[in-house]
């Protein structure tokens, strides 16, 4: 079970605060509320109390992302799939969380979002796996995702990168990436609940999280329409780079290599 302060709890109104922040990130490029709130919520809680705050507020954020910006059910009908792979890399991530120290898991997907901007530098090699073998790499890509986010919280890396090499265009990709947060979100409330970490109190303390985020979302929706898809793209790959290097940093920390 999830133990909350409770109004006006210095603590709380720090979490209310940094739900509205999420919110706003997320609404604003149509991604990075895990991102943002997991490492926030990571300097006043444990990874795992962390993961299960930010869930309903997460699948609140999600159904609304999907619903905007139109022609959802073309996006979703095509990759649709993706969001099931990732609801089944979901559960097997979280199963390692709750048995497991999932900290080491930063290291990998900073390696592997390291790994794919210096492609360019290696000369013409690129990932032909996603157009030749579309499938095999939606799986692929799908299943590491969800693994991603059942341990650490993290799911757009690895998304971005397979979003990129397809050369989707801004809202098709806002939109898939948010079925494939929501699937796995609901995969992860099916796990904890099921190994008592959930429980219908537990929905009921983080109603005002679940306000704080959505309210932020729909703020942030209202200035997505001023972002070009050129300009876009650029801060998706250095918002990358900043992910991997925090992911980097922040292990460091907890191993005692870096304060």
């Amino acid at each position: 079970m999830i133990e909350l302060p409770a109004f006006p709890d210095p603590t709380f109104l720090w979490m209310l605060g940094i739900m509205l922040v999420g919110g706003l990130t997320h609404g604003a490029l149509g991604l990075g509320f895990a991102v943002v709130v997991t490492a926030l919520l990571a300097l006043l809680v444990d990874m795992r109390t962390a993961i299960l705050i930010s869930l309903f507020p997460t699948i609140a954020i999600n159904i609304l992302s999907i619903l905007h910006g139109g022609n959802w059910r073309h996006s979703i009908g095509r990759y649709w799939p993706l969001a099931v792979y990732a609801s089944l890399g979901s559960l097997l991530g979280t199963q390692l969380l709750i048995w497991a120290e999932p900290e080491p898991f930063k290291l990998v997907l900073a390696a592997i979002i390291l790994l794919y901007l210096n492609l360019g530098r290696l000369g013409d090699l690129r990932l032909g796996l996603v157009q030749s073998a579309p499938q095999l790499a939606m799986a692929g890509f799908g299943l590491g995702a969800g693994l991603l986010a059942g341990t650490v919280n993290v799911m757009v890396p690895v998304l971005i990168i397979y979003a990129l090499e397809l050369g989707l265009a801004s809202t098709a990709m806002v939109q898939v990436f948010n079925l494939c947060f929501l699937s796995g979100k609901l995969a992860q409330v099916a796990m904890f609940s099921a190994t008592g970490f959930l429980d219908p109190a537990s929905l009921v303390s983080l109603l005002p999280f679940v306000a704080a985020a959505s309210g932020g979302v729909i703020a942030g929706m209202l200035a997505r329409s001023h972002i070009s898809e050129a300009f876009y793209r650029r801060l998706l790959q250095r918002t990358l780079f900043l992910i991997a290097l925090l992911l980097v940093l922040d292990y460091l920390s907890i191993a005692g290599l870096w304060s």
